[in-house]
């Protein structure tokens, strides 16, 4: 039978083993990124107003092209080829001091570029949406003609620029079609958001779409993207791109966003429903129709996934964002960094203290856990004693374990709770801290000047892999097998390569959460030696 004491240490090297596993699929494993087929299948999409008829799914025809194929509701449609989005002249630009809306010819937000310096890349401005994909606010008919009118007639616009600094809010578009005239108005505000007001001059069936989502991140880290709905009883559906198998049909929302990492699109009611509908495209990613009325007004936000800036708008709004399947623990976690960043001021110190007060709450468990890892390293000798005398009966050995255990107050399993408890606390962190748009450009101290990216001098991994290597020296080990040993002595190593791509934020954290540990366990060691001694002199 195996020495129960060593539970402890292979629970440690079985988790850190997990964690490892866990982050090389973050890493290593290639997002789902398919091109974008501009020949993809027209689906069909069941409309209350009417019969069945097809909505187009592609990514809309460009404006010049007049031979656009009339849509079927039972063949395959291939769409015209695409037009590169530099050729279309805005209609309307948007401006404000943080970014610049370009609306194009076809009502739609054609693209957004964030003017913040923060998100700039190699000196260039960020640009929120891909060319090629469907943009925000496009108009979709049910009637198969009067579609295909649609997306080749131009919108008229009450103007061309709309200042937000100037005190300018509000753009008209109209398009004129042979059945009915659609006109958009827009107010646009500073935060990101805006209100959208559709009427059409006749009863016609049609949707309004908040767009594939935006096309900013492209870092090797394997995070959701795609589209999410909130649904009126507060469930929370994931459309993950590259994994959508079901198409939804007439969804009662209180939002729909198409999202990346850092961004979102979104189009919102908390007042009353929105009945959304879904299609799949050829590269299993779903494409999100909300449908309208003939007079129909809703809102929408295009922009960084921030917290405070949603929660201004509406406080419901923040449930667009997301940090995967532990989302629910996570979002506490995250509002607990945002206390103490907006008491310090930096984002890095809120990561250090955020730490440091998980640690404290932890001690008791870490202090009862270490000390009983310390019992058991001096019933070493004892243990391999009672092995070596009842190792032929497992049964017998067990019952001697025991007696032992209890004769001298120690608890075998006494250091994996605090092992379980961190487990969900460490992949929330993880989480928050690699999904977090407001670490970008956020600085912590010295070289550190970007939260969101890895060291550019590696000097945060090295002194973690260093911490790791000490703080094993200082922690109790009763492993007796080789091999676990060799294992446990490379994981400072292994983990500090690991680390060198790793945003700089979430490094800083595990540096920390080590340099604490160490503290703790030079503050048990202390106890634990005057312990002994106590004992030793009462025996005397």
């Amino acid at each position: 039978m195996e020495q129960q004491s060593d539970l402890q240490k292979r629970l440690l090297l079985a988790l850190t083993l997990s964690f490892i596993v866990f982050i090389a699929f973050d890493l290593f494993m290639p997002k789902p990124v398919k091109p974008l087929d501009a020949n993809a299948t027209a689906q069909t999409v069941q409309s209350e107003q009417s019969a069945p008829q097809a909505v187009a799914t592609n990514n809309s025809a460009p404006i010049a092209n007049n031979n656009a194929p009339a849509i079927s509701t039972t063949e395959p449609v291939k769409a015209p080829a695409l037009a590169p989005l530099a050729t279309v002249d805005a209609l309307t630009v948007v401006k404000s001091d943080k970014f610049i809306y370009s609306i194009d010819q076809l009502g739609r937000i054609a693209q957004v570029t964030m003017l913040e310096k923060k998100y700039e890349y190699e000196g260039e401005k960020l640009q929120l949406l891909n060319p090629n994909w469907v943009k925000p606010l496009e108009i979709r008919f049910s009637d198969a003609d009067l579609n295909a009118e649609a997306l080749k007639t131009p919108y008229t616009t009450t103007t061309s620029t709309v200042d937000l600094e100037s005190g300018d809010t509000k753009v008209v578009l109209t398009q004129k079609l042979s059945k009915t005239t659609v006109t958009k108005e827009i107010i646009f505000y500073k935060d990101g958001h805006y209100d959208l007001n559709i009427n059409l001059s006749t009863a016609e069936a049609y949707f309004v779409m908040p767009g594939r989502r935006p096309d900013a991140d492209h870092t090797i880290y394997l995070v959701n993207q795609g589209a999410m709905l909130k649904k009126t009883n507060s469930e929370i559906q994931i459309l993950e791109d590259g994994d959508v198998d079901e198409k939804l049909n007439g969804v009662n929302v209180d939002f729909a966003s198409s999202f990346d990492r850092y961004f979102a699109s979104i189009l919102y009611d908390f007042d009353r429903p929105l009945k959304v509908y879904t299609q799949i495209t050829r590269d299993d990613n779903a494409l999100v129709f909300i449908q309208g009325e003939q007079s129909f007004a809703l809102h929408g936000y295009l922009g960084p996934k921030e917290s405070t800036v949603l929660a201004n708008i509406n406080p419901k709004l923040t449930d667009a964002i997301e940090y995967g399947v532990i989302t629910f623990f996570a979002k506490p976690l995250f509002a607990l960094l945002e206390w103490f960043h907006d008491s310090v001021g930096n984002w890095g110190w809120a990561i250090v203290l955020v730490t440091l007060l998980i640690k404290l709450v932890l001690f008791p468990l870490s202090y009862k856990g270490m000390m009983s890892m310390q019992k058991l390293k001096d019933l070493a000798p004892q243990m391999k004693e009672i092995k070596d005398k009842h190792g032929k009966d497992p049964q017998k050995m067990n019952m001697k374990m025991m007696e032992m255990y209890k004769k001298e107050g120690a608890n075998p399993m006494g250091g994996c709770l605090p092992m379980l408890m961190q487990i969900p606390i460490f992949f929330a962190i993880y989480r928050v801290l690699l999904n977090a748009v407001e670490l970008q450009g956020a600085e912590w101290a010295l070289w550190i000047t970007d939260l969101s990216i890895k060291d550019p001098y590696f000097v945060l991994p090295i002194l973690m892999g260093a911490s790791m290597w000490y703080q094993q020296k200082l922690t109790p080990n009763t492993m007796t097998d080789p091999m676990q040993q060799k294992i446990f002595q490379w994981l400072p190593v292994v983990m500090t390569i690991f680390f060198l791509t790793f945003p700089a934020g979430l490094v800083l954290y595990w540096l920390v959460n080590n340099l604490f540990t160490i503290a703790q366990q030079f503050i048990i060691n202390s106890a634990y030696e005057k312990q002994k001694a106590a004992k030793a002199a009462l025996r005397k």
